[in-house]
């Protein structure tokens, strides 16, 4: 019996059904379930929520959801090794998990979920910034989701709450910062996992806005950040020289200088000159 629920072990579980991690697939398993439901608990109250999870791998962090009383977790897994597994913590948690085999990348999961919404998932590293930035550009907003409690290299989550001035800012951190409330609230060492990555991993919380902080269009405040940051080093003036033939008086309408660079404007600045730009 495991700490949290009458469920074998994770390593039991992970021997039972030779479930051993694939680097290809981009697993790394935690295998402390109370560690995974210390996690869940960063993802707030749950009882009356769906919570979407990716990646489940052997259920660890599924337990840790489900013993913090989610309402009903959506699991998507491509691995189908891992389905057996599953399937057991479904039987142990009568109608509360469905698990759906697939790519989360080509599967539309709100057919299967009931809002309100969260996502709460130990993302595999080789899909969790193309996932994230999915989930900060829908074509509506406020999206599907209240919350978004996922796990990443510690570098990419530095990348998700940096701020104007550090080397990590960059497009993520406008994405984020722009649309939600972004922090890290867990710190987790290489030997937590099974097998230990060679980097230590961070859970990062995000929390919807109702609506962007700044005002801008979502297309053009996307274009000029990425052209601003295509050429970081270069002064906006140069960075930006193709977005419109005045360029510099765009930037000092918008209240910043020709000089700076991208990694000195807050995300409120590159808002502004998304609605000059936009206005132009």
């Amino acid at each position: 019996m495991s700490a949290i629920d009458a469920l074998p072990p994770l390593r039991e579980v992970i021997r039972s059904h030779h479930l051993q991690a694939r680097k290809s697939m981009g697993q790394n398993f935690l295998l402390d379930l109370n560690l995974t439901a210390k996690i869940a608990r960063q993802a707030g109250d749950l009882t009356a929520c769906d919570v979407l999870e990716i990646g489940p791998g052997p259920g660890g962090l599924t337990r840790g959801l489900l013993a913090e009383g989610a309402r009903h977790v959506l699991a998507i897994e491509k691995d189908a090794r891992c389905l057996p597994a599953l399937a057991e913590v479904s039987a142990a948690y009568p109608d509360r998990l469905t698990v759906l085999e697939g790519d989360a990348l080509e599967i539309d999961p709100l057919a299967s979920l009931t809002p309100p919404i969260r996502v709460a998932a130990n993302l595999p590293y080789n899909v969790g910034t193309e996932l994230l930035v999915r989930w900060l550009t829908p074509q509506v907003w406020p999206p599907f989701w209240q919350s978004l409690t996922l796990m990443f290299q510690r570098e990419v989550a530095e990348r998700i709450v940096a701020q104007p001035g550090s080397k990590a800012y960059g497009r993520l951190a406008i994405l984020a910062q722009w649309r939600a409330d972004a922090q890290i609230v867990m710190q987790l060492p290489p030997e937590a996992f099974t097998p230990p990555p060679k980097v230590s991993s961070s859970v990062v919380h995000l929390t919807a806005l109702p609506c962007p902080r700044y005002p801008a269009d979502p297309a053009i405040l996307s274009r000029v950040v990425a052209m601003a940051f295509n050429q970081r080093r270069k002064m906006l003036r140069a960075a930006l020289k193709g977005l419109a033939p005045d360029v510099e008086d765009r930037l000092r309408a918008a209240g910043l200088k020709p000089t700076d660079r991208a990694e000195q404007i807050s995300v409120e600045g590159f808002c502004a000159l998304a609605r000059e730009i936009a206005a132009s």
